[in-house]
């Protein structure tokens, strides 16, 4: 951008362009560093899904934390896709990293969606917590996670942060906590009701879950 504005005759230095960039609520669309501190050794689990067919809801969640930037600020997303159908069964946002908010959007899913016979995650600290491995086990739901470094593992859920990022959240940059939860409310309901996926045969999400679920 400074190498543009010295093309057409304006002498700024590139802080004050990125000032007024940020001023503006304008960022460039990349990604983000992983956001996954890894946890305890001992709480780190073998990934189940290699070569598994997924046959029917429930049978695989998987969940994963991405950044949000806002236009003054940032919150963290935490969300939960059903691997066979592509329907999100539960979200949440946070202003911190903490596995207790984490906790509290697996705890509603289930509520709401009843348990899967499994969850996969990565191997961040709020998934190799104490806290998540006990209440897994204390509900018989096996325990999978990605192998460090594997992005590739928890494919799904990285396809549902590039749709929800670059449709949603880089479009409409929200200006606090309530509005970005509202604007997400509502794409949300558009990826599992109204969005025709490729991956499961330009199927809606909700026609394949909700049935069976």
């Amino acid at each position: 951008m400074q190498d543009h504005l010295l093309h057409k005759g304006y002498h700024i230095n590139h802080k004050r362009v990125r000032r007024l960039l940020r001023t503006m609520g304008l960022m460039a669309i990349y990604p983000k560093k992983n956001l996954s501190r890894i946890g305890n050794a001992k709480y780190i689990y073998p990934y189940l899904l290699r070569n598994m067919k997924i046959t029917a809801p429930n049978q695989v969640w998987a969940i994963d934390i991405t950044y949000v930037p806002m236009k003054k600020g940032f919150m963290y997303l935490t969300a939960i896709i059903d691997l066979y159908s592509r329907f999100v069964v539960g979200w949440g946002i946070s202003n911190s990293l903490d596995v207790e908010s984490v906790l509290e959007v697996l705890k509603s899913a289930i509520k709401r969606h009843g348990k899967p016979l499994i969850i996969n995650s990565d191997q961040g600290s709020q998934f190799t917590s104490s806290e998540w491995i006990e209440f897994l086990k204390e509900k018989n739901i096996q325990i999978s996670m990605d192998g460090k470094g594997r992005a590739i593992d928890n494919i799904f859920i990285e396809r549902l942060w590039r749709s929800v990022k670059h449709d949603h959240i880089y479009l409409h940059p929200a200006t606090d906590g309530l509005e970005l939860y509202n604007g997400l409310k509502e794409y949300f309901y558009h990826y599992n009701h109204e969005l025709h996926h490729q991956g499961i045969d330009r199927k809606i999400p909700a026609d394949l879950y909700l049935p069976a679920a």
